[in-house]
């Protein structure tokens, strides 16, 4: 994936009117957790080899076992075909932080980096702010 020319402003306004509405709602509450941060949407082939447009918040550089360095977003929020995703970087005490707080958040499917939802009405935004301000706290800095 990599960073779009598109912001994502202009990519909240092209989404269609059913999710439109959740994506704003969501890109909100996230942007109020972490104010300071930079928002990038990235596009490309994502997990699993699909085409995604991902609004990302936030920014650190990485290196992974390869020894492949990059960068990748603290916080990313995506809208999926049959549902909304929220993808989280970052793990408290050896455990995602998606599948810490998902048990609070209410109606989602945590995965190991990721909380899967159908609507924000699913959801507890208030709890969704606490884990992302606890995704930005810790955040390696770039």
């Amino acid at each position: 994936m990599q960073r779009s020319s598109t912001s994502p402003d202009e990519h909240i306004a092209s989404l269609p009117d059913e999710v439109r509405e959740e994506i704003a709602t969501l890109d909100a509450a996230i942007v109020s957790a972490m104010p300071s941060e930079e928002r990038v949407l990235w596009e490309g082939k994502f997990w699993g080899g699909t085409d995604q447009r991902i609004i990302g918040y936030g920014l650190y550089r990485f290196k992974g076992r390869s020894g492949a360095e990059g960068e990748w977003f603290i916080v990313g929020l995506a809208v999926q075909k049959n549902y909304l995703s929220v993808y989280v970087s970052g793990a408290a005490d050896g455990t995602s932080l998606a599948k810490l707080y998902a048990p609070r958040l209410g109606k989602v499917k945590a995965g190991s980096a990721n909380l899967q939802f159908k609507r924000t009405a699913n959801i507890d935004l208030d709890v969704l702010r606490e884990l992302v301000a606890r995704a930005h706290e810790l955040a390696p800095s770039s």
